[in-house]
């Protein structure tokens, strides 16, 4: 009899813990989804962006037609992989080729005051800005629940229920932007031996109380006295306790 009891208490244990590992699974599957929603939400509003900033730099005389038609032809695709139901790992390049081709419209209309006076493009690319630091903001957050679900589908004992249940790893949504990888210049120049900046002075000695009746900040050195040198004690004579008479 206590032999069933210690058995029903282990399968009831068993049991907890096999509904705490799935209910675990699902909650970060389901963030991992409202997570994702949310980026999708900041890429469909820079799709709708696109076509009003092309329209807009289009009348600037000279500008290169090519560019934009680049930017038109990611922002199409992106929105057709985007309406598939594409993966996010799949979606990250052309995304990272939308940005950059943004950015180069950015760059190349610096070059035209007209444009940059005009006041639709100057809403327009305030609105891509900030659309842009929202993309950014969530595609950090959502791979961090990405992290987060990984570790749970792989580490023990949460992997024997993600791979019972059909719970499969999340893909990142990474972003190939040179700006955010490019390394950081540190300059060990002042590190070298001999090199650096200059020393700092030392401060100023003072040479005792100011002159009396300068009204400036005259200031007189204080010379130490001169000792004497020590003089040799006088030889006395023994016999009648005088010094000797020369």
């Amino acid at each position: 009899m206590k032999f069933l009891i210690v058995v029903l208490i282990i399968i009831v244990v068993l049991v907890v813990l096999a509904i705490m590992q799935y209910n675990g699974l699902v909650r970060l599957r389901n963030k991992l989804q409202e997570s994702w929603r949310q980026v999708d939400v900041e890429l469909n509003r820079r799709y709708d962006l696109v076509p009003n900033l092309v329209e807009t730099v289009r009348g600037a005389a000279g500008y290169e037609a090519g560019t934009l038609e680049q930017v038109i032809g990611l922002r199409n695709q992106a929105r057709a992989m985007a309406g598939s139901g594409a993966a996010a790992s799949d979606r990250a390049g052309v995304e990272g080729q939308l940005s950059q081709a943004l950015t180069n419209i950015m760059v190349t209309a610096e070059a035209y005051p007209t444009l940059q006076a005009n006041q639709s493009f100057q809403q327009l690319s305030r609105q891509l800005a900030e659309t842009e630091d929202r993309i950014a903001n969530s595609r950090r957050y959502y791979n961090a629940i990405v992290g987060q679900y990984n570790t749970k589908t792989e580490a023990f004992p949460s992997n024997i229920f993600a791979s019972t249940f059909g719970f499969q790893k999340g893909g990142y949504f990474q972003v190939d932007d040179p700006a955010v990888r490019e390394n950081v210049k540190v300059d060990f120049t002042d590190m070298r031996p001999g090199v650096g900046p200059a020393p700092t002075p030392a401060p100023p000695v003072s040479f005792g109380t100011p002159a009396v009746g300068t009204g400036a900040d005259v200031q007189t050195p204080v010379v130490p006295p001169v000792e004497a040198p020590p003089q040799p004690a006088p030889v006395i004579d023994p016999r009648t306790g005088r010094p000797p008479v020369a």
